[in-house]
């Protein structure tokens, strides 16, 4: 879904049959400004996306960015200007804001995992994502410095531990799957790693492994293999940096989408 339409549905949710309250009170030609600034520090993302917001209202609103996304902002610092009528402003204020903040928390979150590994490994997002909204997450997880796995089910292959659970033979198995698509396999153990590197995957996910298991499986996989090494579950700010140590190629966190706080921002006249 691009972004247009999401921003119109999400209108549309706002005020199913128009602001009663706004086009009450406030005359139809009064033009107004008002200041987005940010109320607590963190990485803006999403101003392009309420700039759509209030074009889809009025297309005569001048919107004027004074940051850019991926940038890194300060508390009290003014981020984006908005002129025009009135009603058009106060009727997507909220609208604007929750873009901008849920999108700045996202992006300001991915930043702190990225600030934590260094260059040792690689930040990527996972699926967990609000519905509708994956599009625009992951491109947050990028303005924060990150990485985007897999979009959706068809863009590549992932073999996780319910799918060996229904399965008896993954190796007949797996003459099945596109042979166009990158092929990863989640393993649990050191003993699925030796057997699911013979399959030869473009990627191992090892998941939820304690670190000295971690530790092994990498030592092993880069002995007998050349495909990449990525490592998920329960990984959080006290944790990533020394699992970046053990240098895999990707660190997958769901935290960054489906648990980041909105960043403080707000809309002031």
């Amino acid at each position: 879904m691009n972004t247009k339409t999401i921003i119109k549905l999400a209108l549309k949710e706002d005020m199913p049959k128009g602001d009663i309250t706004t086009n009450a009170l406030i005359p139809k030609n009064k033009i107004i400004s008002a200041r987005f600034v940010a109320k607590a520090a963190g990485v803006v993302c999403g101003l392009d996306i309420i700039g759509m917001v209030f074009k889809q209202l009025d297309k005569k609103i001048i919107f004027t960015k004074f940051a850019k996304d991926g940038q890194k902002v300060k508390s009290g610092q003014i981020i984006a200007k908005v002129t025009g009528q009135a009603r058009a402003i106060l009727t997507g204020e909220r609208t604007a804001l929750n873009f901008l903040q849920h999108l700045s928390g996202v992006a300001t979150v991915t930043r702190m995992f990225v600030a934590q590994t260094g260059r040792n490994a690689k930040i990527y997002d996972t699926r967990k994502t609000t519905h509708l909204l994956r599009n625009l997450e992951k491109y947050a997880v990028r303005a924060g410095g990150g990485y985007n796995h897999r979009l959706n089910l068809s863009d590549m292959v992932l073999i996780k531990d319910n799918h060996l659970k229904t399965i008896k033979n993954l190796k007949l198995k797996i003459k099945n799957l596109p042979r166009n698509k990158m092929i990863e396999i989640e393993a649990a153990s050191f003993g699925q790693v030796k057997e699911f590197l013979k399959l030869k995957p473009d990627i191992i996910l090892l998941d939820n492994m304690d670190f000295e298991l971690m530790k092994k499986c990498i030592k092993y996989i880069r002995e007998h293999s050349k495909c990449e090494i990525e490592i998920s579950g329960n990984v959080n700010l006290r944790t990533v940096g020394k699992i970046a140590h053990l240098q895999p190629d990707r660190i997958s966190v769901g935290k960054i989408t489906h648990s980041a706080h909105a960043l403080d921002i707000s809309l002031e006249f």
